[in-house]
Formats: structure tokens, C-alpha cells, sequence
């Protein structure tokens, strides 16, 4: 264990830069348990936080879209903090200072990153129309829907073509999940297909696991274009790196985690993928008042894959770290996990789970998994009667 230097009593400013799975988890102990004679100040782009593991759920109809966000104005009043609606554009570990690009900059004397991750290789794509990337997933739903009804108003009835490019479960999950809104909408005419550079879906996954998968996908018409990578998404059309071409009408784009363009901004040390690096504390190697945690940071010792699950175990690490850094306390280290539970929507009102070499595919795992889900985002959005301070939110105007 390594023990914190316990910040000045004057000077105890919490900043979390970004309100994911991990920071959230600080925003609702603080609610019950504040850190003595500190303030806790909340940045993020948009006024709710969206809980991944429900969005496939949500787009297939299973959940209402307010089910699945956390309203970060009424999570931050709970908490007595102030909520910061302002896009970050740099850090200065001088003076202790994040610098916006909308707002006035502000001091910090421990500030938490977790601004997640964005889909690998979007940003090459921007231009093109038929482009939705699954993040931010705060608006996915709605320009999944502007795009839809704006291919609908100029194709009439010919077929829909959706591409999802990204083989991973979160690609797999939308395919099925969005399959089965087009039949509950009665588009029948409609095809799904996924394109990964992978040499199957699901990677990371059993043997067994992806076996399964690829049935289901087989059963439902679900065509899987693997071992090559999207070059070019057209006005109409996407190009793989062997030559064919696909038209279609729609590209969600859901590949693998990539660093967001805003870590680049902060000036810290990071991995060989743009992601900041850390120690096991999550401190950050650049300066220990930083922390990163999620997607965002990467312990160099013991690098974890990019999911969620990591995000939820790191939550309680991170509020101790925070906590001994002002107080003096002894700082614990996160030890990832090998293997955990996983559970992937099929759309169909059952979900497939793997644990170790068990696997099944029935309505009890949806409904194992509906319960995680909901009790988990549950805990941010249940209004709290220990606490009746009320937040300073600050928006600016876009």
C-alpha cells in the first residue's frame, strides 16, 4: 500500500472530469459520506450520464430511454456538488488548473478523469452522412433515428441496409437488439449485416460462446463479414481493405475502444494508445493528484481490457484513493480481475451467459441480467433524504 499526501485543509478541491461508471460511484458515496472540509465539483459535456449496459436493451424497445440515463443535475444536488456543463481543452499541472474552451478554467488540487473511450478510427469517417458512431451514447438513439427516417424519406420502400462495422459484443448486441425494433416496427424489409476486421465476432469470448452466437446471428439473417477492415464509408457505400464495396444505408460504427481526442489535450503521460497511464493507486504517472479510471486510464503493470466491468470494480478503489489523498489516509491498489460474468441481450427477450466454460442462452439470463442492470443505475438515480443541499449548476450555452 502507499500511503497519500493529505491535502492542505484549506485547500481540498475534488474535481471528477467526466461522470462515467467510475466517477459517478464518488458523486453518490460523497451524497451520504463527504469528504471533511473539501468541495466536489462535476464536469461533463452532457446533463446525463447513459448506462451502456442498457442501451442495446433500450434500442430494442425491452427499456423506456429514461431508464437507462442518470440525471447528473439531480445526481450532483444530492451530493451538495457543482455540476459543470463545459468542454475540457487543457490542463495545467503547475498551477493545478483544467482550462475550457467555453467557460473560465478552474483549480484543483485532485481531480479523477473518466471521460470513456470512442469508437477506433470514427473520427477517418466524419464526413460521411451515413455514419453513427455508438458514442456518444448520450444522443446514439436520436441520430440512429434522424438517419432512419431520413433514408426512409428518400428511398421509399426499397430495402434498409444497416452496416454495423465492429464484431465485439457491443456490435453483436445492437445487431440484435436493433433487429428486433425493426420487427416490433414491422419494417420486415430490412437487412443487418457486420463487418469486423476480426477473424470472428465476440472476440474475447469462448470457443463455445462464439459459437453460439454466430447461430443466433445465421438463424436471423444476420450475415458476418470477417478478416478485413472498413476503409472508406462513402455517400452510399462502404469500401473494404480487399477491394469489395457494400451499399448500404446506414453505418453504426462500434469497433474497439480508442483514446477520445481530449486526453491528447491534457499533457499526461500515456500508453502507446493515446490512453493515460497509471499506476495500480489509478494515480496517473504524470502527477499523483491525477487520477484516471475506466476506459480512460491504463495500469501499465496490469493492463485490463476496455469494459465495463472494470470500470464498476474500480469504483471503490478509486473513492478510498480520493479520500486518503485529502486525509492522509493510506492509498489500495486495484488488482483487475481474470475472467468475470458475461451477459450479451439477444434481443429476443433472453440473453447469453458465459462464466468460465458455462454458457447459456435463455430468459433467465435476461432476466439475471435486466436485474444487474437495473439495480445498478438504480443506485444513481433513487432520490437520496440524507442530503438536501442543492448543487450550483453552471451551463453554457452551445
Amino acid at each position: 500500500m502507499v500511503r497519500g499526501d493529505a491535502l492542505t485543509a484549506a485547500a481540498k478541491r475534488i474535481v471528477l472530469l467526466g461522470i462515467g461508471h467510475t466517477n459517478a460511484n464518488v458523486v453518490r458515496q460523497w451524497a451520504t459520506d463527504p469528504i471533511p472540509g473539501s468541495t466536489l465539483t462535476c464536469i461533463s459535456n452532457f446533463p446525463t450520464a447513459t448506462y451502456s449496459g442498457m442501451l442495446p436493451g433500450t434500442l430494442g424497445g425491452q427499456f423506456d430511454d429514461e431508464e437507462m440515463r442518470i440525471d447528473l443535475p439531480k445526481l450532483a444536488d444530492r451530493a451538495g456538488a457543482t455540476l459543470l456543463l463545459a468542454d475540457t481543452c487543457g490542463l495545467d499541472l503547475v498551477d493545478g488548473r483544467i482550462h475550457f474552451s467555453d467557460h473560465d478554467s478552474i483549480s484543483f488540487d485532485a481531480l479523477s478523469i473518466g471521460v470513456g473511450s470512442v469508437p477506433a478510427n470514427s473520427q477517418e469517417h466524419a464526413n460521411s452522412p451515413l455514419l453513427i458512431p455508438i458514442k456518444p451514447m448520450q444522443t446514439f438513439l436520436e441520430r440512429l433515428e434522424t438517419r432512419l427516417q431520413a433514408r426512409s424519406s428518400t428511398m421509399g420502400h426499397d430495402p434498409t441496409k444497416i452496416a454495423i462495422v465492429g464484431g465485439g459484443v457491443a456490435g453483436v448486441e445492437i445487431a440484435f437488439c436493433l433487429q428486433e425494433q425493426f420487427t416490433e416496427r414491422a419494417l420486415h424489409d430490412t437487412r443487418i449485416e457486420i463487418f469486423t476486421s476480426s477473424e470472428h465476432v465476440a472476440a474475447g469470448m469462448s470457443e463455445r460462446g462464439v459459437r453460439r452466437i454466430k447461430r443466433l446471428l445465421t438463424k436471423r439473417g444476420n450475415q458476418v463479414h470477417a478478416g478485413h477492415r472498413v476503409t472508406t464509408v462513402g455517400e452510399s457505400e462502404i469500401v473494404l481493405d480487399d477491394g469489395c464495396r457494400h451499399v448500404v444505408d446506414a453505418v453504426i460504427w462500434a469497433t474497439g475502444a480508442a483514446a477520445p481526442p481530449v486526453l491528447s489535450k491534457l499533457g499526461l503521460r500515456t500508453d502507446d494508445r493515446g490512453f493515460i497511464a497509471t499506476g495500480p493507486t489509478l494515480q496517473t504517472l504524470s502527477d499523483p493528484r491525477v487520477f484516471a479510471v475506466g476506459d480512460s486510464g491504463t495500469i501499465l503493470q496490469s493492463p485490463s481490457p476496455k469494459a465495463g466491468v472494470y470500470a464498476v470494480r474500480q469504483s471503490p478503489i478509486l473513492w478510498h484513493n480520493i479520500r486518503a489523498l485529502a486525509t492522509g489516509g493510506t492509498m489500495q491498489q486495484f488488482k483487475p480481475q481474470r475472467s468475470f460474468l458475461k451477459l450479451l441481450n439477444t434481443g429476443d427477450g433472453k440473453a447469453l451467459l458465459e462464466y468460465g466454460m458455462f454458457v447459456a442462452h435463455a430468459r433467465w439470463c435476461w432476466r439475471l441480467k435486466t436485474w444487474i442492470d437495473k439495480r445498478f443505475v438504480s443506485e444513481f438515480q433513487s432520490a437520496s433524504h440524507t442530503h438536501v443541499s442543492r448543487a450550483r449548476q453552471t451551463q453554457h450555452a452551445r
